[in-house]
């Protein structure tokens, strides 16, 4: 089944910065700047030049106030026209996801042959806000005609004022945070604690073994610090080589301290990373000379009640994806199911075995995921979509699944197919 006016829409390449937790190896970078770097390389990598790129499209979760579309300022790099359309967008984790397929309906359309697409996030570099009563103080005081009325405006401010609020991240329609919705949906799903860590430590394992091999590592672009005397940073700095299900289970739950289960090691890292997809309608890649990793056949996305199981909508995104695909999940060659937390994961299994669907781990996240790759928010769905097309080809599977959940209580799901 093919989407839109039946252009079929090829994912061509991708390629994203290392993922590195937050504070650490990137926290010297602005988001922009690793937004950019990303798309520079991939450009390079696919030998594109920038002037056949139609529109950029990129997500992030937390924008700088400097820097509000960052898509605007990706495609003003030297590499493109300076009258390359572009827009950001936000649907929390799957923002780049969202992207992709923002990018797959314009093509569709004939609205556009080529669009680089993709997401950034820099959890090192998040806006810090001013309290409220200083913000408007301050508004006040720019208004002020005298120095003297500007004084007495400064004079109100207390100590209290001064303090920084930095975004949190938790539901605003709950007050719930991610961890603790996790430490929910692991009690009413009854997903133990060492379910949870064995499936973090599979994470592990195997995104150690992708990055041994070269397969994680090839998709992604050295980065070059700023300092001379840093190191390059050619991998994920995540990924936990030395861990052990013994070192796991030493670590005390943090979002329930007496009864819970969800800690550090079974949840996802903050983190610091930027991915880009290239996009072509299935003519223009063939004009142009690109052979396809795969294309995109269907996605769908889905909601549910925040205070219900935040991050369990999948259960419903992946089954209308797969409806509109007109295929079943046994069709399914390999599947890369988003990290946030193994309880999570461990959830969306249960749901979908609910349904009758036989979840054989040997298809799912065969490069690890999240818990150790790391989780940019805006950037995950452009690495899962770069992984999974290249496992696809190397493995020569015909259909491949991508689910997220989201903040908000969303989902995103997509259908990728070869041939």
């Amino acid at each position: 089944m093919s989407p839109g006016n039946g252009r079929r829409v090829a994912v061509v390449a991708g390629c994203r910065t290392p993922f590195c937790k937050s504070g650490t190896a990137l926290k010297d970078a602005r988001a922009v700047d690793l937004a950019r770097y990303a798309a520079r390389e991939l450009l390079e990598r696919a030998n594109l030049d920038g002037a056949e790129v139609d529109e950029v499209i990129f997500g992030q979760v937390v924008p700088s106030a400097l820097v509000p579309n960052v898509a605007r300022e990706v495609s003003l790099l030297p590499q493109f026209p300076k009258e390359t359309p572009a827009f950001s967008l936000n649907r929390a984790c799957a923002s780049a996801g969202q992207a992709i397929t923002s990018a797959q309906d314009q093509i569709a359309l004939g609205h556009a042959n080529v669009i680089l697409a993709g997401g950034v996030e820099s959890l090192s570099d998040i806006p810090i806000l001013a309290s409220r009563r200083l913000a408007d103080i301050l508004i006040e005081a720019s208004k002020a005609k005298t120095l003297s009325q500007r004084l007495g405006v400064f004079s109100r401010i207390r100590p209290r004022d001064l303090i920084p609020v930095s975004p949190a991240i938790a539901e605003p329609s709950t007050g719930e945070s991610m961890g603790q919705s996790a430490e929910k949906m692991a009690k009413e799903n009854h997903i133990g604690r060492d379910a949870q860590d064995r499936w973090a430590l599979r994470s592990h394992q195997y995104a150690a073994k992708g990055t041994a091999d070269g397969r994680l590592t090839a998709e992604i672009a050295p980065w070059f610090p700023a300092r001379g005397d840093a190191p390059v940073v050619t991998q994920d700095n995540g990924i936990r080589t030395d861990t052990s299900l013994e070192q796991m289970a030493k670590l005390k739950p943090v979002f329930d301290r007496r009864y819970g289960s969800v800690t550090a090691a079974n949840s996802s890292p903050l983190t610091d990373g930027a991915s880009a997809v290239l996009l072509m309608g299935e003519d223009a890649a063939r004009t142009l000379g690109y052979e396809p990793l795969a294309f995109i056949r269907s996605y769908a996305v889905a909601a549910v009640d925040p205070g219900w199981q935040l991050l369990q909508a999948p259960v419903w995104a992946v089954p209308k994806a797969l409806e509109r695909a007109g295929i079943a999940w046994q069709d399914l060659g390999l599947i890369e199911v988003h990290e946030a937390f193994a309880a999570q994961v461990l959830s969306n299994f249960t749901g979908w075995a609910e349904k009758g669907w036989e979840i054989d781990e040997d298809r799912i996240n065969v490069m690890g995921g999240s818990i150790a790759i790391g989780h940019p928010f805006g950037a995950t769905g452009g690495r899962m979509v770069t992984t999974l097309a290249n496992e696809m080809r190397r493995r020569d599977v015909q259909l491949g699944l991508i689910s997220i959940c989201a903040q908000g209580g969303m989902a995103f799901a997509m259908v990728l197919e070869r041939r």
